[in-house]
């Protein structure tokens, strides 16, 4: 006869309802039971002294080590013995293992790409900035702790034209962005706290509801639904949580009710989408842990377009409240407990042979290599932003774009990575081609074929061309190739022979990517494009439409990789490569550009359409030297001249060897000589801009590593301090 062992942190059963269902049901099932807490452990001769359930009353006795234990106690309690339940647990089968808290099962679900989709986009929120940038690219988010249990903590914030409102429960608050960074920072000191998207299921009277999936292992260790029920909210309330207010119903009414002749539907999906959740997690678990799990709870959602949207995944969920479900629960406990008892070999040998079928596995990981003039670090930085939200990204740091780098980075990949993204560099010819030797790609993006080390090329575009077509001579013939259509450049790049798949980007040019409506916003841009047959609008938190171009390359590559447009969306909110269009904000509303890391005309003909976009009043460039243009560097300077005339720059500020030329033709152009300064000497530079920055002034710095311009940059940090 199975001896059932409940294990609890309680050491009487009658402080815990639940343990005369469990008895009861385990002596009509045949089966004895045993409760008992980790204090009557005894290792010496393994025996523990519990309760037994005897003539209406629990009786204590000395009873062996159970076949098999239920671990009904909170976890958290039971933690203070650990020791104990692990030594236990090498002994004896039990019958639930945790799979983590809610962030824990929202990433490990992020491995199968079958669910990933039906996952809201969840991020830890780091800081008030972190949140904010999620705000405004969601508009409305659901703020909640990470280890929440019973729908308490939940807020919804919204943003709206005089601030944001704050909902928790059926309370209205109204703060404004100070307000809200006070109390978001408030929260965070309190506990480690998510933000999602929120996706709101209402019914017909315009009330917030979900639906609970309870699905449970039986008697055979197979999965069966022990009951799908919606739970709806108070009116005025967003949770529908049965502790908050919330109520219940029957299924089949409800969803005549609100969904008439796709009620049937409804329900059959609902139904199939819990036991393919539950096996999932299951295989998950073997797969990860040696472990099988026996038990879940599922809050889900339907949008307006009937999407199931997962809210929560409970390993340990309450019984159900209501339906004289209560026993259903408990025989199915039992029953799987005599199975989990009498089946250890076979359950042993299952798992065994789910991890070797993983391991045999051999998947061919997406190997992304970027290559252009510009906006390879930061396409690269959006790309693995986007994949990480799903896989585990290999990618290289930035900047890290030398052959030796790949070399490095070729020792560093390993079988843990989903997914690879690379920088491939390059000054002369043939150094592609050794990066392709290295590590070879079955995914390329060229940015675009400018003037960056032109002069290595005798001044001549093609020859950049071609250096940069030796990346699609050398990645995988098969593999596919993003392309910038708006770059004119680009009709050089040697395309002919291969036979894989290309797919064009742009903004001015229909292409397969393309993104219009483009405009500044707060510390980003916006952008609408169709993605997936849907028209979608977009943030990034960068300034300057040339980043859209980057985003785009990272949004193309990951919709072709099966990623979802809410997964892009929140993917595209990543951590921007430092010195590049960082703005400061300093005293007497003075802002600072920071664009430090490289120049060349094109990417300064992009850093003075942000300043011109965002400057409040005065517009003033320093502008450093652009190295390795050879023979073309007079006729660029001349170019960049021209446009500072034309984007009405009020003072231009050249630093370096003969970028007096600059000022020149911008003074030839008609622009004031009295605002045109240069300077060989970063001292005289800087007392310049004490005599001359008044309030409310835009500042461009904008200047390559080399020429050390980042020091200009400190100095009006240093000088006028940011708030």
């Amino acid at each position: 006869m199975t001896l059932i062992g409940m294990l609890h942190h309680r050491k009487d059963p009658q402080t815990v309802i639940k343990s005369y269902a469990y008895a009861a049901v385990a002596k009509a099932e045949g089966a004895k039971f045993v409760y008992f807490s980790p204090g009557t452990v005894n290792f010496v001769n393994n025996s523990i002294r519990g309760q037994v359930y005897e003539n209406g009353n629990w009786v204590e006795k000395i009873m062996p080590f159970p076949d098999v234990i239920y671990n009904a106690g909170s976890p958290e309690k039971l933690s203070k013995s650990k020791e104990i339940i692990q030594s236990l647990k090498e002994k004896i089968p039990f019958t639930t293992h945790s799979i983590g808290n809610k962030w824990n099962i929202n990433e490990r679900l992020k491995e199968a790409k079958e669910f990933s989709h039906y996952l809201i986009p969840t991020e830890i929120v780091k800081d008030t900035e972190h949140f904010f940038k999620f705000v405004h690219a969601f508009e409305k988010v659901v703020f909640k702790p990470i280890d929440g249990r019973k729908g308490k903590g939940i807020f919804f914030i919204s943003k709206n034209k005089n601030g944001f409102q704050v909902k928790k429960d059926t309370e209205n608050f109204y703060y404004s962005k100070q307000q809200l960074n006070d109390f978001i920072e408030a929260m965070l000191a309190t506990g480690t706290y998510i933000s999602q998207p929120y996706i709101q299921s209402i019914t017909r009277s315009g009330q917030v509801y979900d639906f609970r999936l309870h699905v449970q292992k039986n008697g055979e260790g197979k999965w069966v639904i022990t009951t799908i029920y919606p739970r709806i909210a108070p009116k005025g309330s967003i949770v529908p949580n049965i502790n908050n207010g919330g109520s219940t119903n029957y299924l089949d009414p409800f969803l005549q009710q609100e969904f008439k002749e796709e009620a049937f539907n409804i329900k059959r999906t609902l139904e199939h989408f819990s036991l393919s959740l539950a096996n999932h997690l299951d295989e998950l678990q073997m797969l990860h842990y040696g472990e099988v799990i026996d038990e879940i709870g599922v809050d889900v959602g339907l949008d307006e377009n009937l999407k199931i949207w997962i809210y929560e995944v409970n390993w340990r969920p309450g019984c159900p409240p209501a339906f004289y479900l209560e026993l259903d629960v408990v025989i199915n406990t039992i029953k799987y407990a005599m199975y989990l008892a009498n089946n250890q070999k076979a359950i042993k040998s299952k798992i065994i042979a789910s991890q070797k079928e993983n391991k045999d596995k051999k998947m061919k990981i997406p190997i992304v290599a970027i290559t252009g003039s510009a906006g390879k670090t930061t396409s690269k930085a959006f790309l693995a932003s986007i994949l990480a939200k799903k896989w585990n990204v290999f990618e290289s740091k930035d900047y890290w774009n030398t052959t030796e780098h790949t070399k490095k980075h070729a020792e560093e990949i390993n079988s843990s990575h989903e997914a690879v993204v690379l920088e491939y560099g390059m000054a002369y010819p043939g150094v592609i081609t050794e990066h392709c030797s290295i590590i070879k790609p079955n995914i390329s993006i060229v940015t675009n074929i400018g003037l960056a080390h032109v002069g290595n090329f005798d001044g001549d575009i093609k020859g950049v061309a071609k250096a940069k077509s030796e990346l699609i001579h050398g990645m995988d013939q098969k593999g596919v190739l993003f392309l910038n259509k708006d770059d004119q450049n680009s009709k050089y790049l040697e395309t002919q022979k291969f036979k894989g798949k290309i797919i064009t980007t742009g903004i001015k040019s229909a292409a397969d990517y393309r993104a219009y409506d483009v405009k500044y916003a707060d510390n980003g841009m916006t952008f609408k494009m169709k993605l997936q047959g849907k028209e979608i609008l977009l943030f990034i938190p960068i300034l300057g439409e040339h980043h859209v171009y980057n985003a785009l390359n990272a949004i193309a590559v990951a919709d072709y990789l099966g990623f979802t447009p809410t997964e892009i969306k929140l993917g595209l909110l990543f951590k921007k490569p430092p010195r590049r269009l960082t703005i400061y904000n300093c005293r007497d509303n003075i802002t600072v550009i920071d664009d430090t890391v490289h120049s060349h005309p094109q990417g300064v003909r992009a850093a003075i359409d942000v300043l011109s976009n965002i400057a409040k009043r005065r517009k003033i460039a320093i502008i450093g030297q652009m190295r390795e243009l050879g023979d073309l560097r007079e006729e660029e300077y001349r170019k960049v001249g021209d446009y500072v005339y034309q984007q009405k720059m009020d003072i231009l500020i050249t630093y370096g060897y003969r970028t007096e030329e600059i000022g020149e033709q911008a003074k030839a152009k008609g622009f004031p000589a009295k605002n045109i300064y240069h300077y060989t000497d970063k001292e005289q530079l800087h007392d310049l801009l004490v005599k001359i920055i008044k309030k409310d002034d835009t500042i461009l710095v904008k200047g390559a590593s080399k020429t050390n311009m980042f020091d200009t940059v400190k100095f009006l940090d240093q000088t006028y301090g940011t708030k």
